[in-house]
């Protein structure tokens, strides 16, 4: 048994590091239940095995930094923090909660695991990124705050977001209105995150002066998009055609980001995913990235990445089941 004595600087308010009520304090203790754990005023005792408390005070020394750059501390990042810390290899949580991709009215947008950061830092580094994942993994959120603030650093002169809007047929004539009703339940997820990160008042003046452009697909046909930073959301519901035809609207100082869940495809007839495929014909082609986001991912309520889970065990166990054709 060894005893290891953290002291907190006073920098660091004890309550946002252990949480109210003790709450971060007790999903460490959990976590560590080898370790006997003790706060007084700012110094934090433990009392466990060797290895145990190196790795809880390096844990505590993560989440310290973690406060200093401004982010809460809840129960959940303290979860993740521990998470990323066993993994191999071993992901630092400060670098990961720190990156402060944009602000908005006090806001900061983060990555909230090292997946995350992989998946922003891979936006950063290449023309066009793939992000593919289920539901609630940030895909679509990230790719949006990325834009937002190329945007704002003047990397880009507009942002452009489109989505297949294949439950209308990719037409969209015979739905009653202006283009913009007759889109807008297609659009509306990737309007409800830009609300996040722009003030909601400036977005209809962006809009008319063509800085931010919200479209299906079908609409990107025949243009080349230079300076621009494209978004295509719910890729797994682009046909093969479509897939290459999006590609090669890519202009000179443009980025593009392509998201999508291919287990969530939607198109009529059984056609063939254009997201599938493309892994396949580009893996060999530099500058273009694939980054796989999983359940491990998932940042909204909890209970989605366990019905992630139990639908991935659910479709493993069909598959064994399938008897094999000769």
């Amino acid at each position: 048994m060894e005893r290891t004595l953290i002291t907190v600087p006073t920098a660091i308010p004890m309550v946002a590091l252990i949480g109210p009520h003790d709450d971060n304090l007790r999903a460490v203790e959990a976590a560590f239940p080898s370790v006997n754990i003790t706060v007084r005023g700012n110094e934090i005792t433990l009392r466990g095995p060797h290895i145990d408390c190196m790795a809880l005070e390096n844990l505590f020394g993560e989440l310290m930094v973690v406060i200093r750059s401004g982010n809460v501390l809840s129960v959940d990042a303290v979860a993740r923090s521990i998470a990323m810390l066993e993994s191999k290899p071993v992901d630092h949580p400060a670098e990961v909660l720190s990156l402060n991709i944009v602000s908005n009215r006090g806001r900061s947008i983060r990555p909230k695991t090292a997946n995350q950061k992989r998946y922003v830092d891979a936006i950063e580094d290449h023309t066009i990124t793939f992000g593919i994942g289920p539901a609630g993994t940030g895909k679509t959120y990230l790719a949006m705050a990325k834009a937002v603030s190329a945007l704002q650093a003047k990397k880009v002169n507009r942002i452009i977001l489109t989505r297949p809007a294949v439950e209308a047929g990719e037409h969209l004539g015979f739905l009653p209105g202006t283009l913009n009703e007759k889109i807008d339940p297609y659009l509306r997820p990737l309007f409800d995150a830009l609300h996040d990160m722009i003030d909601i008042e400036t977005i209809p003046r962006m809009m008319q002066s063509g800085i931010i452009e919200v479209a299906p697909l079908a609409y990107m046909r025949g243009r080349t998009l230079n300076d621009a930073f494209i978004i295509l959301d719910e890729a797994q519901n682009t046909t093969p055609e479509q897939m290459k035809m999006f590609l090669t609207r890519l202009g000179f100082g443009s980025k593009m980001v392509i998201t999508g869940d291919v287990t969530q495809i939607d198109l009529p007839n059984g056609q063939h995913s254009g997201l599938r495929v493309v892994r396949d014909i580009l893996k060999d082609i530099d500058d273009i990235a694939f980054l796989e986001l999983t359940a491990e991912d998932v940042v909204r309520h909890r209970l989605i990445g366990d019905i992630v889970k139990a639908y991935d065990k659910f479709d493993e166990a069909k598959q064994a089941l399938r008897p094999i054709r000769k």
